[in-house]
């Protein structure tokens, strides 16, 4: 008997508060207050302070939702037609798919001896949904940008707006997720002949600016932060998700390359970086895939590290080298764990190749596996022509004040492009880790 006067003074207290607008904008819900059982609900509501405090509250949340409901059920209908698109893509990729197609496992390919699959959907009616998909998604983007003025000419300091901001943020970055995840599941079904690029790219495009739009609204403005106080973070394993640097290696004879990475990724946490050059895809790279140890790969000569960091912490790594007798070190967090000799020796890496950051190269620029991509975190990310010294490298990982930018590659967010659904986030070594 209590629990029904208590359901029938939250449902009069709602109505005269809420009004006939609460039905217009979905479900609601009702903070109840006690009163008398013979009391006029409403006179009561108003008399007390809390239900004062309650009623200036719901008009501003009011004011807010008005402002907010066609944005939002703009961006249920866009949800809705996406999911539909996925369904379809995901039913479709079901029937194309036939025994035995997916893509199996491997470890480090030779140079040349994998296919590039930036490219590997045929013009089947799958490839078809995939461009439906991407019409779909950059009519996703324009709808953003069109959010995006109206936040920002409407937005206050609310916290019922922030909240509201906030839910849409969550829906979008949960459709983000699941359009990654449903064209890679395709793609690893799908084998065959080479085929045309063009709807991939298009698809990378869309969720580059996707994200990137996301990133603005989510931060409600754009961000100035100083060029190298960022992160790349790669969430999933996938052959296109990626950053490029726009700068290329000269010929060197001795070489450090240091960066921080936060990872949790099993098995292995795939390529934090990759060199290639004309005729050789692994000038430099490194890697762990599978059950093996992180190596360094020069001109495809490999050393084992002894590196343990797919702990969800982040690390500081530098490995240094030099061409003479092929000697490396390698330091995890400031101090050496490691060192050998004869890896590579009296061979210089060389010029005019390409730089990639979360992907390993089978080709120049390309030849992706999903299996060894790079899943997790990294920032600065530098390299010398020089082999460092051990209190060099442990002013890095400290983040002294005398720590030292590479001068071969320096970590700067106007030299980094990133590709496929790889995100920039604001990030401070030593202060933001662990």
């Amino acid at each position: 008997m209590l629990v029904g006067r208590a359901a029938r003074t939250c449902a009069l207290l709602a109505l005269c508060l809420l009004g006939s607008w609460a039905q217009d904008f979905g479900p609601t819900r009702f903070i109840c207050t006690s009163v008398p059982v013979d009391a006029d609900m409403c006179a009561a509501s108003v008399a007390a302070g809390g239900a004062e405090e309650l009623r200036s509250n719901v008009l501003q949340l009011r004011e807010t939702v008005l402002q907010q409901k066609e944005t939002i059920l703009s961006q249920k209908e866009t949800i809705r037609e996406l999911t539909t698109k996925l369904g379809r893509c995901e039913s479709q990729s079901t029937l194309d798919a036939g025994p035995g197609e997916a893509r199996s496992g491997g470890g480090r390919k030779q140079p040349g001896s994998g296919k590039n699959t930036m490219g590997d959907l045929s013009r089947t009616p799958a490839a078809e949904t995939l461009s439906q998909l991407g019409q779909t998604l950059q009519s996703l983007k324009t709808r953003l940008e069109n959010l995006e003025v109206r936040q920002y000419s409407r937005l206050n300091s609310s916290s019922q707006t922030n909240s509201l901001k906030d839910l849409l943020q969550s829906k979008i970055d949960d459709l983000e997720r699941q359009v990654l995840s449903r064209v890679n599941t395709l793609e690893e079904g799908k084998g065959g002949p080479k085929n045309d690029t063009e709807e991939r790219v298009k698809i990378e495009s869309a969720l580059t600016s996707l994200h990137q739009r996301i990133s603005e609204l989510e931060k409600g403005q754009k961000d100035n932060r100083p060029g190298d106080k960022f992160q790349l973070t790669f969430p999933l394993r996938t052959n296109y998700m990626y950053a490029k640097v726009k700068k290329s290696l000269p010929e060197m004879y001795a070489f450090t390359v240091c960066m921080w990475l936060k990872s949790s990724a099993a098995p292995g946490v795939g390529t934090p970086f990759s060199y290639a050059v004309p005729g050789q895809a692994n000038e430099l790279v490194l890697i762990e895939w599978g059950n093996n140890p992180m190596e360094i790969l020069i001109n495809d000569k490999v050393a084992k590290l002894p590196f343990v960091i797919n702990d969800g912490k982040w690390h500081h790594i530098c490995v240094t080298w030099t061409t003479r007798d092929g000697v490396w070190e390698a330091y995890q967090d400031g101090t050496q764990g490691g060192n050998g000799e004869n890896l590579a020796p009296y061979h210089p890496i060389k010029p005019q190749g390409v730089l990639v950051l979360g992907q390993e190269q089978d080709t120049l620029g390309g030849g992706f596996d999903a299996t060894q991509a790079f899943v997790g975190e990294l920032a600065h990310f530098n390299i010398w022509d020089r082999k460092l010294t051990p209190g060099e490298v442990y002013n890095l990982a400290t983040c002294s004040s005398k720590a030292l930018s590479g001068n071969v590659i320096a970590w700067t967010e106007s030299q980094i492009e990133i590709f496929g659904g790889a995100t920039k986030w604001t990030f401070e070594a030593c202060r933001q880790i662990n």
